[in-house]
């Protein structure tokens, strides 16, 4: 795969990134070197490989799934600038 200089502008409008025409023959050779090397890595066999999240293997803490101090509602809504019948009110945003 080969990307020619419309393509890194179209790439370059649609990120929003504003790129002069003396610099993209520079960046889709640069663009062209990273998906060489991506078509590199498809050939190498990853047969039996687990897939994985992370180069570490880390084990997040995790805490019980219980309810805990929630049955404050009128201290809870004491902060609100508004609330009606136990519930924060908020303006309407779409008509």
């Amino acid at each position: 795969m080969s990307i020619d200089l419309s393509t890194v502008r179209r790439i370059a409008n649609l990120a929003r990134i504003e790129v002069a025409d003396a610099d993209l023959p520079p960046l889709a050779a640069e663009l062209n070197t990273i998906l060489a090397f991506v078509e590199e890595l498809s050939a190498v066999n990853t047969d039996g490989v687990e897939p994985m999240t992370s180069v570490v293997h880390v084990q997040l803490p995790l805490r019980a799934d219980e309810v805990t101090d929630g049955g404050y509602p009128d201290v809870v809504l004491a902060n609100a600038p508004n609330a009606e019948h136990g519930f924060f009110t908020v303006p309407k945003v779409i008509e």
